[in-house]
């Protein structure tokens, strides 16, 4: 028998003394959970989830309930520490307390729940260690304590949990080294976020995970914990199913980017590689990342030319991403709850719930030289994109035009030249711009979107003039400018001709003759007699 009420009562246990599933979903509850529910002995299901303003502690009571598969009381007000005599709850599959004020320690009976599939505690205050008695949890599908204050160590025995699928124990105090048996028999793992904790991570090069994940967040994201070191690993081109490599930021990872990321991970939505020690070129096998949104690889070492073909990045080409948050991960309804911080606008900026939305290229603070490829104004979406702090030459395309999503452009302390094309006043999203300290020139298109940025946006370019700057160009009229041009243009044009002609007439003059007398030889004796007979005359009338 299920029943649906709206209010509790002890009267229920009396009147219903079989009943399987109380569900109490959303019936806007108040009060207190009393321990008459553990006289529910035959019930097989419990939902008191989004219930705001049910409040007071777990009874311990709900450990007599031997039959139990499933307890969703989320959503609430409920507080206290989880129960004991919930590790007695010998057929509890399915224990969702998430998004409760609980706090306390994890229960080591736990353990016990030898038919748990999911047990998720996230959003919480408990604390203390995650108990060792984890790893009995032999059906444990998914396991999730992520936004706690849990410390100490990842136990080794979580290896053992051979079905679990999602481990997601981001957002607390756990540190340590993770070492291959962590991962031992993980092979069905899928989904494994670890980020914003302390760890350090000590395994083998040869070492090939026994999984194919699908998410990855970090193994570690502070930039007080840098103790990855090393190349990437080769094994990682196994874990071909990955879509979130987020992230290796702020470490110490070396070596060149491989090129089996854009071979093997093709399935790829965020590569986050910030501030390590990456150095070489851009391989450009990474345009094979037919998905990618994010592309992070600032402040490394990297040299080298932008790869051309970056405009392949179709994830990015498009001109409107109606993939919003949350970000599913390949079409499951497993949510990635990550965040990213980005570096846009000018400051460090962090998105959660917009994420999805977020499509861009951040190169900045590396070593790149050669010109800007003109074929990325293709990347129709992009929103964030971040060159600054470089050697890239070249002029901005007019085409630039094209990104009509781009809101944040940054070109600054590179070594850009030529005129700022008029057409970027038409990018209306854009919000924030910075063109300093390159050597572009001409006169400022102050017009459009161009008038909200201010001279800071276009400082250390010498020959740029006019607003927002205090520089004037030296011919503030343009059509006088322009008339100017035409007429050098036209005076040019003249003076070639001119000395054109008199260079053929010298040349017909010398060379016609000369043809003439060549042709016939009693032509040229004759006028050769013809000119002695004149220099004697002339000799002659001289002498006397």
């Amino acid at each position: 028998m299920e029943v649906y009420l709206r209010f509790l009562s002890k009267e229920v246990a009396k009147l219903l003394p079989n009943l399987k599933v109380l569900y109490l979903r959303n019936d806007q509850l108040t009060g207190k959970l009393t321990k008459w529910l553990g006289e529910l002995r035959n019930l097989k299901g419990l939902d008191l989830s989004y219930n705001y303003y049910l409040e007071g502690p777990i009874p311990a009571s709900l450990g007599t309930l031997q039959h139990l598969k499933f307890i969703s009381p989320g959503s609430n007000r409920l507080n206290g520490s989880l129960p004991h005599s919930v590790g007695q709850l010998s057929q509890l599959q399915y224990l969702d307390v998430s998004y409760y004020q609980l706090s306390g320690n994890l229960p080591d009976g736990i353990g016990q729940l030898s038919k748990l599939q999911s047990f998720d505690v996230s959003i919480n205050h408990l604390s203390g260690s995650l108990p060792d008695s984890i790893g009995q949890l032999s059906k444990l599908q998914s396991f999730d304590v992520s936004y706690n204050h849990l410390s100490g160590s990842l136990p080794n025995s979580i290896g053992q949990l051979s079905q679990l699928k999602k481990l997601n124990i981001a957002f607390n105090n756990l540190s340590g080294t993770l070492i291959e048996h962590h991962f031992w028999k993980l092979s069905k793992l899928e989904s494994l976020i670890m980020n914003s904790n302390s760890f350090s991570l000590d395994v083998s090069p040869d070492w090939v995970p026994p999984f194919q994940l699908q998410v990855a967040g970090s193994v570690t994201i502070s930039p007080n914990y840098k103790k990855l070191l090393g190349e990437l690993p080769s094994s990682f081109q196994n874990l071909t199913n990955l879509e979130v490599l987020d992230d290796l930021s702020y470490n110490k990872l070396s070596g060149q980017i491989p090129a089996w990321i854009g071979a093997a991970l093709v399935n790829l939505l965020i590569l986050n590689l910030r501030s390590n020690a990456f150095y070489g070129g851009i391989s450009s096998q990474l345009s094979n990342l037919s998905s990618l949104h994010v592309l992070d690889l600032a402040q490394n070492n990297l040299t080298g030319e932008i790869p051309v073909t970056l405009d392949e990045l179709k994830g990015m080409a498009q001109e409107y991403n109606m993939n919003i948050y949350p970000l599913y991960v390949n079409g499951s309804s497993w949510r990635y709850d990550e965040k990213l911080v980005v570096n846009a606008k000018g400051q460090n900026l962090e998105y959660t719930r917009t994420l999805s939305l977020v499509v861009g290229i951040d190169l900045s603070d590396n070593n790149l030289s050669g010109e800007l490829p003109r074929n990325i104004t293709k990347l129709l979406g992009l929103v964030i994109l971040n060159l600054s702090r470089n050697h890239i030459t070249g002029q901005i395309a007019e085409s630039i035009s094209r990104l009509k999503e781009l809101q944040s452009l940054d070109l600054s302390n590179n070594k850009f030249y030529g005129i700022i094309p008029s057409s970027m006043a038409s990018l209306t999203f854009l919000s924030n711009l910075n063109l300093s300290h390159n050597n572009f020139s001409g006169e400022i298109p102050f017009t459009g979107q161009m008038t909200t940025f201010t001279d800071s946006a276009f400082m250390g370019n010498p020959d740029l003039c006019e607003a927002p700057l205090t520089t004037k160009c030296q011919d503030e009229d343009p059509t006088k400018r322009q008339n100017v041009v035409n007429k050098q243009n036209s005076g040019g044009y003249v003076d070639q001709w001119f000395y054109l002609s008199i260079g053929l007439g010298f040349a017909v003059g010398i060379l016609v003759p000369y043809l003439v007398l060549a042709m016939r030889k009693s032509w040229c004796e004759a006028f050769f007699n013809f000119v002695d007979v004149i220099v004697k005359w002339l000799f002659r009338r001289g002498e006397t």
